[in-house]
């Protein structure tokens, strides 16, 4: 090899391990964006979130002004094209903001997830110029949300087995029928991307999403979901009783929807990884504020080995946590794919801030246990983390098909 071709070959691979461990460093390390983007979200978090988060809990409050703030601060619609109202940053991006605001309310945190990942992501993907202008622009400034329908009563898991149906009338409408539920934002949320079987034959090659706006006659809402954690965003069934959607109201083409729907959710994953993240940032937080101040046996207790421990697992688990949570984001916007990395890092993340709240409370002993602490509340809202965008249990099945996949 030529001393030429030798020296391109290794700036080549410079470059790619430069864009391979960006991902991996600190906050200061990153682009200047970033950096500002971190500052103005925590800022934002310690004088907005956190002072309100336990109201927002306790009275199961939708923080609406909050939104509509993080809406002005482009928080809204961090990765959607400044040409459509967002703020045309990537997914790293996303995954740093998603974990600040999380960390200050972890209610903040999936309100804006469901509209950044699981609303606005398929409709920039698979939207036609008209869908965008009409239901991405004007959702972009928080005074409007989207949400995502695609669980039903029956299905848990089984995101292939949708039993709502979509018929198509002589009239250019599909009229829909069925319940969708656990729909994040379901209340507040002005359009939804209903997932509906047009062709049942096909099973989940038959189904297919819809944009449905709402208020929609034959569209209604169920109660609200009186929940363990995340109190501030509302939860509940959607209900499609003759409900018609106009033909152009349908988001990629027929029998689409299953891999708009398991496209989308990779993305989400990253956003709930970092959800995750900032209730396991809080966890830690407030167990080394209360350990520094608490006072046992001649001196605070971060000077005991036993709460040192736990602190050091702590820390360990969080920034383990972070680096696959950015690899995934990193992956997607350098657009090589990231299904099991995302996985993988809403996984771990997850996993993490309810070990995070777990030990947080028992360093915290009795305080940790009682409502005036924030602890408990980080303990109630890690646990959906686990649950929800593909539980744990799916996220191994992911991660151990690609895996699988690689040796084959």
């Amino acid at each position: 090899m030529s001393i030429i071709l030798k020296t391109a070959f290794f700036l080549c691979i410079k470059k790619v391990l430069s864009q391979q461990t960006r991902c991996i460093a600190s906050i200061s390390t990153l682009p200047e964006t970033h950096q500002m983007l971190y500052k103005t979200c925590r800022d934002f978090a310690e004088n907005e979130l956190k002072p309100n988060a336990a109201k927002f809990d306790k009275q199961h409050l939708y923080p609406a002004e909050q939104i509509k703030k993080m809406g002005a601060l482009g928080l809204m619609a961090v990765d959607v094209p400044e040409n459509l109202g967002g703020t045309g940053l990537d997914c790293l991006a996303y995954a740093i903001a998603m974990e600040e605001i999380s960390r200050g309310c972890a209610s903040a945190g999936v309100i804006m997830s469901v509209n950044n990942s699981l609303y606005l992501g398929p409709l920039l993907q698979f939207g036609t110029q008209n869908q965008k202008e009409q239901f991405v622009r004007p959702y972009t400034t928080g005074d409007k949300v989207g949400c995502f329908a695609l669980s039903e009563p029956g299905n848990g898991s089984d995101a292939g087995a949708a039993s709502t149906m979509a018929e198509k009338t002589g009239n250019n409408v599909y009229v829909l029928n069925g319940t969708k539920s656990w729909i994040t934002n379901g209340y507040e949320s002005e359009a939804a991307i209903v997932f509906a079987t047009t062709d049942k034959s096909k099973k989940h090659k038959g189904i297919s999403a819809f944009i449905v706006p709402k208020p929609t006659p034959g569209l209604a809402l169920g109660k609200k979901e009186d929940k363990l954690g995340i109190r501030g965003s509302s939860t509940c069934n959607i209900v499609l009783e003759d409900c018609e959607v106009p033909v152009d109201n349908m988001l990629g083409e027929p029998g689409f929807g299953f891999k708009i729907a398991m496209m989308t959710l990779d993305s989400g994953r990253i956003g709930i990884a970092s959800q995750a993240l900032g209730i396991a940032q809080a966890s830690l937080d407030c167990a080394v504020d209360y350990a520094s101040k608490r006072v046992a046996f001649g001196g605070p207790i971060t000077k005991l080995q036993a709460i040192q421990i736990k602190i050091a697992d702590m820390a360990l688990k969080l920034e383990s946590a972070r680096i696959m949570t950015w690899r995934a984001a990193h992956l997607k916007d350098l657009k090589q794919p990231f299904t099991k990395e995302a996985a993988m890092a809403k996984l771990l993340a997850s996993e993490t801030a309810t070990f995070n709240a777990h030990q947080s409370m028992q360093i915290m002993g009795g305080m940790g246990y009682a409502s005036d602490m924030p602890a408990e509340r980080h303990y109630r809202d890690a646990r959906i983390t686990e649950i929800y965008e593909g539980t744990s249990e799916i996220q191994r099945l992911v991660i151990a098909a690609n895996v699988i996949k690689q040796y084959q």
